[in-house]
Formats: structure tokens, sequence, C-alpha cells
């Protein structure tokens, strides 16, 4: 301390240094204590507002002096410096999660010193002057013509995340259908139960296929048993967990066969990852306006590779009158879940769309398809229990036992289950690198017999199980 001022680096501080990820410290819950953020079954347990301040960075008032000695400034580039390290570190060993993390968007640092907003409705330029609805607009008539909806006919924005495209896609179905009831397997996304919760939507789950894809079966049961109000579907192009891709052409018939005609249902599309992937995967399920689909949505910070969360949402032009309100403070209107929306994010989705192109996108899918059929059949050659849906690129496996394992290679789990998304910043060596530390540490955590691998059979199917009963 300076004065009872700001921190200042310590003698043996090394900005070069990469910094430790601390379990979070022992808590006590309903009088147990869970150690170091464990508890009994050795999983993480998550402490609401406590599991991030063991290593929160305090801000402090900067010393009276400072201007002269330049002791804060010091300080602050050296955090920066560590931490950049830190993610160099860590991305190196990220597999759990759908992020691209292969991209260099350098040219764009420039466009860094501007506000950019693009509040209100992309189509309709606002008072504010400092905006990218020009790069926007491109970016949605890209999409507009990869799901064959013509310009006139569609209305799009850039949203902040896949999630605000689902809040907003089930919002146009519910203005669309307001007494309508929601439909949506058991392994849709939790944002989708967030908006039935948000909008106070009568919200139906429906039953999974051991691959994750929805049960068409249990949905024409649910559908008759509420036949006398509009149906509102959530089709996933692509699990959360299992990576699994909904029929949506069975669902559309399993509406009809039910008596739902196009004008009492309304089907929002969750692409998150797989909605750009799709169209580049022969013998793949069509997503397309030209079938009778209200909405789809996708993440730009996920196969894309934007470095910031984002997303785009398209529906028809005919929906979007029910939801929007012209608004004079912003001379436009007003048809977007947030207001004010983060204008940077266009520009680096249009600048990558541009690079790539469909060429681009395609080489890219059918190596992360390459690539997740590798990791699949290595897993199971080591006598691990793994599952790969024909059409994605997330490999499902047994959970780790060891819940350090799961954290230094960012795994995403449920129950027994854990998966590794193969994107396209994940190579060959990053997945043998990951396989054989597998192998190594299971044959420490199984060695003396006490412990077995879990069962997974009903997870991924008796099939894909290679523990003790089913191998």
């Amino acid at each position: 301390m300076m004065n009872g001022g700001a921190k200042v680096s310590p003698e043996a501080f090394d900005p070069a240094a990469v910094a430790a990820e601390p379990l979070p410290e022992v808590v006590e819950l309903n009088g147990d204590v869970a150690g170091a953020g464990k508890v009994g079954n050795g999983k993480r347990e998550i402490v609401l507002g406590r599991n991030v301040h063991t290593t929160c960075l305090a801000i402090e008032e900067p010393d009276a002096n400072d201007d002269f000695t330049g002791d804060k400034e010091a300080y602050m580039a050296g955090v920066l410096a560590r931490y950049r390290k830190t993610l160099m570190e860590r991305t190196k060993h990220h597999l759990g999660y759908p992020y691209n993390l292969d991209f260099d968007y350098g040219a764009l640092s420039q466009l860094q010193h501007f506000s950019i907003n693009n509040l209100g409705d992309p189509f309709i330029e606002s008072n504010y002057g400092v905006h990218s609805r020009q790069f926007e607009v491109g970016v949605l008539d890209w999409f507009a013509r990869l799901w064959e909806i013509e310009k006139s006919d569609y209305w799009g924005y850039i949203t902040n995340c896949g999630t605000e495209g689902n809040l907003h896609g089930i919002l146009v179905g519910r203005e669309v259908f307001p007494d309508g009831i929601l439909y949506a397997s058991r392994e849709s996304h939790y944002s989708v139960f967030k908006a039935a919760r948000m909008y106070r939507m009568e919200c139906v789950k429906v039953a999974t296929l051991v691959s994750g894809e929805i049960d068409c079966t249990d949905f024409k049961d649910k559908l008759l048993a509420n036949k006398d109000k509009p149906a509102i579907i959530n089709a996933n192009i692509g699990t959360t967990v299992k990576g699994a891709v909904d029929d949506l052409d069975l669902i559309i018939k399993t509406l009809e066969e039910s008596g739902f005609t196009q004008d009492r249902f309304y089907i929002h599309c969750d692409g998150a990852l797989f909605g750009l992937m799709m169209p580049f995967v022969k013998r793949a399920p069509k997503v397309s306006f030209k079938k009778p689909i209200g909405s789809v949505s996708v993440s730009g910070h996920k196969f894309v590779g934007c470095p910031m969360p984002c997303g785009v949402q398209i529906t028809r032009m005919d929906h979007i009158n029910a939801l929007s309100r012209n608004v004079e403070y912003l001379a436009s209107r007003d048809a977007t879940i947030m207001g004010s929306r983060n204008g940077h994010a266009p520009i680096f989705l249009w600048y990558t769309l541009n690079r790539k192109g469909y060429k681009g996108f395609q080489k890219e899918v059918q190596k992360c398809l390459r690539n997740a059929h590798y990791l699949k059949d290595r897993l199971r050659e080591a006598g691990v229990s793994a599952m790969l849906n024909e059409l994605s690129s997330t490999v499902v496996f047994e959970r780790p036992s060891e819940e350090e394992f799961v954290r230094r290679w960012q795994l995403a789990c449920e129950g027994n289950i854990a998966h590794v998304v193969v994107m396209p910043s994940v190579s060959i060596e990053k997945l043998d690198d990951f396989v054989n530390e597998l192998i190594e540490n299971r044959s420490t955590w199984y060695s003396d017999g006490t412990v077995q691998p879990p069962c997974v059979a009903v997870d991924i199917g008796a099939e894909n199980c290679c523990c003790a009963l089913h191998k």
C-alpha cells in the first residue's frame, strides 16, 4: 500500500506468470461443509455469490501522487499481462464448450475507439449516427440466403447471444398465438424454459430418444391432449449436450397428423451451433423458410468465431408487426429484446463471412466432422464409453472421475456424461493430448478395482457403453 492507496506490484510479481485458478474456498451449506467447493461425490457445488470472490481483482482508488509515480499504471499493466498469459494457457485446454477460438480480427482494432450502437430496428436508421447498420443488414441478408427467404419477406437483427435469439423467437410465437402452448424437448437449451417462465407461457416438455432427438410419438400424444390451443414449438438444430438434431420434417408432419393446420402453429428453430453447420452437411435435413417455420436463431460466437457473444435472429416480416412499436425517442421502431445493441459485433461477423464465404465454412464443417469421428474412435478403442450423433461434432462420453481433470479441459458435464465439442480450432494434436491424458488418468482412477467406470447405457445407449455390464 502507498499511503493507504492502491496496491502496487509486489517484489516477486512476475507479469509473464500464469495466474492459478483455485477452486472455491470451503463454504457451508445447510450445515454441511463442502471442501474446496466440492460435495460428497467429488463434484463442485455451485454456491450463488461465493464461487468467484476467491479470485476477484479488487478496484481501489489511485494514490494521490499516482500521476507522477505511474505505480497504478504499472500494476494494471502487470495484471493484464498475467491475465493474457492465463487466457493463452486456458485456451490450450478448451474442449467442452462450442466456441471457435481460431480467429484474427487485428484489422478491426482501428474501430475500437468508437462507441458503435445499433439501437432500434436494424432497417430503420435512428438519430444516433455512430452505428453499423450497413454491416448488420449485410450479415442478415447472408443468413437469409442461407435459410432461403427473400429480402422482402424477412426481418431480423444481430442479438447479444444465442439465448436472446431464443427469447425473441419464442416471444414472436407468443405474440402471434397469445394462448399458444410452448412445446420443447427435455434436452432443449435452458433458455427455452427461461422464456416460458419470463412470458408466463404454458410449457410442455416432450420426451427424447437416446440420441437426444425429440420423440415425435410423445410429441403427438401431447399435441392431441391440447388440440384446442395453438402450438408453439422449439425445434433443436443441435441439442446442448448431445448435439442431436430434431427432425424438422417429422415435427411438421406430426403437427399436421394431429390436426394442426399451418395457421395454428409456430416453429422456432434453435440453431445456436449447428444452424450454421447443417447447410454444409450432406443428407442433413434442411432448415429453410420454404417450410412452415416462424424463426431461426444462431450464435455468432460459436462456429463463426466472433470474439464477443452475439447471434443472429431471423423471422418472417408478417410476424414482426405483431411485436414492434414506434419509439419517438429513437426515431426508430422497437422490435428487439435489448435496446442498445453492440454495433461492433455486426462488423466482426461481416468481416469473417466475407473472408470465409460459403466454401470456407463448408471446409471447416467437414474438418470438424472428420475430427469428431477420430475422437470418438480413439475413445472407443481405449475402452471409454462414447457416442457421436450422425450429424454432429459433439462427442459424448463417460464423465471423468476426477473433477480437477474436468476443470483442466473445461468439459461440460451432465450426470454421468461429459462432452467435447469439436470446433475448427480443435486440432488432431489437441485431441490426442486429451485422449492420452484421459487414458493415463483412468489407469489411476480405476486401478484397484474398487471404483468402476460409470454405466452410461441409459444416456447414450447400451451399444455405446463400455462398462463392465455392457462391454
